[in-house]
């Protein structure tokens, strides 16, 4: 049943049960580009690779420029966070009078919102994903009589890769959470080497190719050279390194020596 866009709750979080949810975003909305300025933007290792190609940077150069480093609500690794401009109000560095000059390849929490996916930590895990609404005081969004169903919501803001993608680092993130470093927390070294196969692909593909991973690792030729030509397929390899690191389990097995 569709609720009525005049019963908005703001500040509230709530989960998607109808199927779906009124909201639109617009120029005509009074609060329009209001959510770019001064956000806590997270960054997910998608969102690096669609950024950074976007900007045609390497992926430590992007790091440099435009995000920092911060330990959030998970103390045993930091979270990536896109750093905003310094100008009146702390506006995205990517908002321009024009609009977003990254629109097409805009972070996951900018496209998806209002939606907010709750996706599964367990790859194992065979239930439907869920999603929550949520409604910020400033926005105006939520009172536009534009009915949205979830499905319709994703394909609209082309979300399929990134919830794919953010699905498999869930599950990594779930394994970061549970201290994996041992007595020395954050000042082990392992936890630079997973930030770089995270969020730093072209660092991690260097070190890929120039170190004995591929000697060390059971890798098909068809695969190497997926991951030297494509920064998802990069990525993906690299998820699989960090579940063998931190488990010694995972779909990236040892090669057998003779």
């Amino acid at each position: 049943m569709k609720q009525s866009p005049d019963k908005v709750v703001y500040g509230s979080r709530s989960e998607v049960t109808g199927g779906g949810f009124y909201f639109a975003c617009h120029p005509g909305v009074p609060c329009f580009t209001r959510c770019c300025r001064n956000p806590d933007m997270y960054l997910y290792p998608y969102d690096i690779i669609r950024l950074k190609t976007r900007l045609e940077m390497d992926s430590e150069t992007f790091l440099d420029t435009h995000t920092y480093m911060a330990v959030r609500d998970n103390p045993w690794f930091p979270h990536v966070m896109l750093k905003m401009s310094q100008k009146q109000g702390r506006p995205c560095a990517f908002l321009t009078d024009q609009g977003c000059t990254v629109y097409a390849d805009r972070p996951f929490s900018c496209r998806a919102y209002p939606l907010e996916p709750a996706l599964s930590r367990d790859m194992e895990d065979s239930r439907p994903d869920r999603y929550f609404v949520m409604r910020h005081p400033y926005c105006k969004g939520h009172e536009q009589h534009q009915y949205q169903s979830v499905e319709q919501w994703i394909a609209d803001q082309q979300l399929g890769a990134y919830i794919e993608h953010n699905r498999r680092w869930a599950a990594i993130d779930a394994l970061l959470r549970a201290n994996p470093w041992g007595p020395k927390g954050l000042e082990n070294p392992a936890v630079k080497m997973v930030f770089m196969a995270a969020f730093n692909p072209d660092r991690f593909r260097e070190f890929v190719l120039s170190s004995s991973f591929l000697k060390r690792f059971d890798i098909p030729g068809a695969r190497r050279s997926a991951v030297e030509a494509r920064d998802t397929d990069l990525m993906a390899l690299g998820f699989d390194w960090i579940e063998f690191l931190l488990t010694g389990k995972g779909p990236l097995a040892e090669a057998r020596t003779a």
